[in-house]
């Protein structure tokens, strides 16, 4: 499947990319013409191209890129995004019009902020019940989380109308309960790899190092997957708009992250796939992946999005990296119009 195997990451410090023929050339020492050529990729067979830490590329690929509607994305080495080069916008401008008048209106935002905060707890839960399972043991921890976050999942089911305020409130009562209980679901490695709370810019733990990366992975999937089918990637309806920052797939992550990021990740630590060797811990306390690590958690990313399911609404076998596609394939036709609401995606 092209949208499956379509992203280029480079991890490689100090490589140059340039345009070679058709194709994508990834250089090791320099822009010049003796530099050696790591690796030739087609341009064709990519929709993105993601570039970690000290990647330079030349204008000539750049606009290479964009004439051929192929995202490129800059990261740090930590994963926080710095830029995005892309071609003229693609997509219809009604269906954008009529996203940005859902997303103004409170009624139409807080029906669709609702629907994916319901997938968000629900998954959130599928994956604590998983892992009590897996555990073969008795967890108070796990099954307490289950429970809270049962009790949030009745009340946003509740016919009433809820407004997006009290969604993203819930949204965060959910989010805690749920990394409350996340260490339980660690089971190897448990000197090298604990969890006490979500810490973000920067990580201050292995954990924390391992879901920040996953997750700068899983919101450039939502993005481009947004951008396929023509909506504003930048215009949420849970999460506020921000200068920079792409609410709409903020939003879709939501309902995706638990079992898609999270499960990796866990797969990652309990299968000892990573160990302490593959973080970098600074002075300041920050901890991040280094490159042999992003590399291990890259292997693992694409392992898992070329594993098939039977997607619960349109009731066909697919493959894990084609799902913020057709999420994203969903929600255009809801705000076109054309779907009563937004089916968002609950697990089983």
């Amino acid at each position: 499947m092209k949208k499956l195997l379509n992203t280029l990451f480079v991890t490689k410090q100090g490589v140059y990319l340039a345009k070679d023929g058709e194709c994508i050339a990834v250089k090791e020492s320099g822009e010049s013409e003796t530099a050696t050529t790591l690796l030739r990729v087609p341009i064709h067979t990519l929709e993105s191209v993601v570039c970690f830490g000290r990647v330079t590329a030349s204008p000539q690929l750049m606009g290479f890129c964009g004439e051929s509607r192929v995202l490129l994305s800059f990261f740090a080495e930590t994963g926080r995004f710095l830029a995005r080069v892309q071609g003229p916008v693609a997509g219809n401008i009604l269906l954008r019009r009529a996203q940005y008048r859902l997303a103004d209106g409170a009624e139409a935002a807080s029906q669709i902020a609702r629907s994916i905060v319901i997938a968000k707890v629900s998954n959130s839960r599928k994956v604590l019940q998983r892992a009590a399972r897996e555990r073969g043991a008795e967890s108070p921890a796990l099954n307490a989380a289950t429970e809270r976050l049962k009790a949030i999942l009745d009340r946003l089911r509740v016919t009433r109308p809820l407004t997006v305020e009290t969604l993203r409130g819930m949204e965060g009562e959910a989010g805690r309960d749920y990394f409350q209980a996340f260490d339980e679901m660690i089971v190897a490695q448990k000197d090298v790899f604990t969890f006490e709370m979500r810490s973000r810019r920067p990580p201050l733990d292995r954990v924390n190092a391992v879901l920040s990366f996953l997750y700068t992975l899983l919101t450039h999937d939502c993005v481009a997957a947004l951008e396929g089918v023509g909506l504003d990637p930048y215009c949420g309806f849970l999460h506020a708009d921000r200068p920079g920052r792409p609410s709409l797939a903020l939003d879709l992550m939501e309902e995706l992250r638990a079992v898609l990021a999270d499960r990796v990740a866990l797969t990652l630590i309990n299968r000892q796939q990573l160990k302490a060797k593959d973080f970098d811990v600074r002075e300041s306390g920050a901890v991040w992946l280094s490159e042999v690590g992003r590399k291990t958690v890259i292997a693992e990313w694409q392992a898992r999005k070329r594993e098939e399911l039977m997607h619960p609404l349109i009731e066909e076998r697919i493959l894990t990296g084609m799902i913020p596609h057709v999420q994203a394939l969903l929600l255009a036709r809801h705000v076109r119009g054309d779907m009563e609401g937004y089916p968002s995606l609950l697990w089983r």
